[in-house]
Parts: structure tokens; C-alpha cells; sequence
């Protein structure tokens, strides 16, 4: 059975994943986990993006403590220049995919350092927001985007 996973990501990061093109999170550690994903936006702001990246999150609601999106992550892989705009270097570059935002962030208050397991609970919130091909391409590699 596939395992789901989740991330948490400060803001305005998680934004810029959930409702931009931000395809690429940055991580100073590998992770051999690819499936399903849940976003979970921190409790706390990163202060030190720059002009770029405020323009994109300007106007969206920056949740914090609740996870706000699902995603795939399909790779990670050490830096090799610039896979993505998002991309930097130094860094083990997590490719997601198929994100797709949910209609009401789901409040969990508690985030971990790297890859964590949802509670049962919290993955069952996030799950009644999904259809069922949302959550079949999730689960499944082989499933194409729609």
C-alpha cells in the first residue's frame, strides 16, 4: 500500500507551491519517498524571500498551521544547475507534482523536520476534499495528469 507523506513548508513557500508554479522544494536532504504528499504550511514565515517571490504570493492567504495542498513527489535528486526557476544550489531538489490545492485548508498545528506520517485522522480531512481521480493519481505513477 502506498504510504502518504507530508512536508511541512514555511510561507510564503507552501503558496507558492499550492496556487503557483513552484514545482521544485529545496532541501538539504535526499528522500527516497515517492507518492503522495501533503503540504503542510508552518506555523512560522520565512521574512527573507525576496521581491520575486512576494510578487507571486501578493494577494493569497498564507495559512499557516493547516496543510493546503496535495501533491506527488516524482524525484529528488542532488543539485545539477537549474532544473527549475525554484531550484537552488546546494540543495536536494523534491520534484512535485499533480499538486492540487484543497478547498479548505485542514487545520493541524504540529509539523515535523523532514518527511513525516499523517495521523489517520488529519489524512482522513484531507482525503474527503479529493475525488476519486484526484486521489487515483496520487496513488498511482502510471496515472497521467489531467
Amino acid at each position: 500500500m502506498t504510504t502518504f507523506r507530508a512536508l511541512t513548508i514555511r510561507q510564503p513557500w507552501a503558496a507558492a507551491i499550492t496556487y503557483a508554479d513552484k514545482r521544485v522544494e529545496n532541501r538539504t536532504w535526499p528522500s527516497k519517498h515517492r507518492g503522495p504528499l501533503l503540504i503542510h504550511a508552518g506555523q512560522s514565515m520565512d521574512r527573507s524571500v525576496g521581491t520575486a517571490v512576494r510578487a507571486v504570493v501578493r494577494g493569497l492567504q498564507l495559512d499557516r498551521g493547516a496543510v493546503v495542498a496535495v501533491a506527488r513527489l516524482t524525484d529528488c535528486h542532488p543539485d545539477d544547475g537549474q532544473c527549475s526557476p525554484w531550484s537552488m544550489s546546494g540543495c536536494f531538489h523534491h520534484v512535485l507534482d499533480r499538486v492540487t490545492p484543497l478547498h479548505l485548508p485542514v487545520p493541524y498545528q504540529r509539523g515535523a523536520l523532514g518527511l513525516w506520517v499523517p495521523p489517520q485522522e488529519l489524512l482522513d480531512q484531507v482525503l474527503q476534499q479529493l475525488d476519486h481521480d484526484t486521489v487515483a493519481q496520487l496513488l498511482d505513477p502510471g496515472t497521467e495528469p489531467q
